[in-house]
């Protein structure tokens, strides 16, 4: 599901609802648009979108509780815009249940392909038995790595966190999130063991001494796998 889908936009900027209509439009998406929270919910509820990017700071409340109230009865992909760039409203929000966050001023071009990531991972079969992405092959149900042909091999945990961000591919995922999944809820908060881990997933899986490229890092947030 991607060009052809109804987006729900809700901004209290006038120019910034007219710019989203123009770029999503010219993406080949349906816009409804919204200026509240309150209006957002309701034309949400009328007629349910396939996605929604919402603003965090609104008249009549934030994004943060439109997320909420959203995830009560839908599961479509949610993206927080904001100017406001601060790690705790970051986590804030997507702890309510946005599936990504992107900071004003923005690349028109990102917030799409952003958007493209989101609504592909909710037409994803969510157990996928092949990722193929950045040159590797990961066979979830073998437990097998592979770059080019050849083996990569990764320690039970590695895979496991390997796994998790390749099966939400494209999304934040909140240290906390990854921590819990991977490791279990006494490590929420132990984000040296996933920092070290990281490190030598990256050394086994990306090519040569580069920027990373398969996993990226939102400082202070989380990583995302952009593969």
């Amino acid at each position: 599901m991607s060009a052809g889908s109804r987006i729900l936009v809700c901004d209290d900027e006038p120019q910034i609802l007219r710019a989203l209509k123009v770029i999503l439009r010219e993406a080949g998406y349906e816009v409804a648009e919204a200026a509240t929270m309150e209006s957002a919910l309701d034309q949400a509820a009328v007629r349910p979108p396939d996605a929604a990017i919402v603003d965090l700071v609104l008249p009549d409340g934030d994004g943060v509780e439109l997320c909420r109230r959203l995830r009560e009865w839908s599961a479509m992909p949610i993206i927080v815009l904001s100017a406001v760039d601060e790690e705790d409203m970051k986590v804030g929000a997507l702890q309510s249940g946005a599936d990504d966050y992107v900071t004003k001023p923005f690349s028109p071009r990102e917030l799409v392909a952003r958007l493209q990531a989101a609504l592909r991972r909710t037409g994803a079969v969510p157990d996928e038995p092949l990722i193929e992405a950045g040159g590797l092959t990961i066979d979830l149900a073998a437990r097998v790595v592979r770059r080019g042909g050849t083996d990569v091999h990764l320690t039970p945990i590695e895979f496991d966190l390997l796994r998790q961000l390749a099966r939400n591919r494209g999304r934040l995922l909140t240290h906390r999130s990854l921590l819990v999944e991977v490791w279990g809820p006494g490590y929420a908060d132990d984000t040296a063991v996933l920092r070290t881990h990281i490190a030598n997933l990256r050394r086994k899986i990306e090519a040569g001494d580069g920027p990373p490229r398969i996993i990226r890092t939102d400082p202070g947030v989380g990583y995302r796998f952009a593969g």
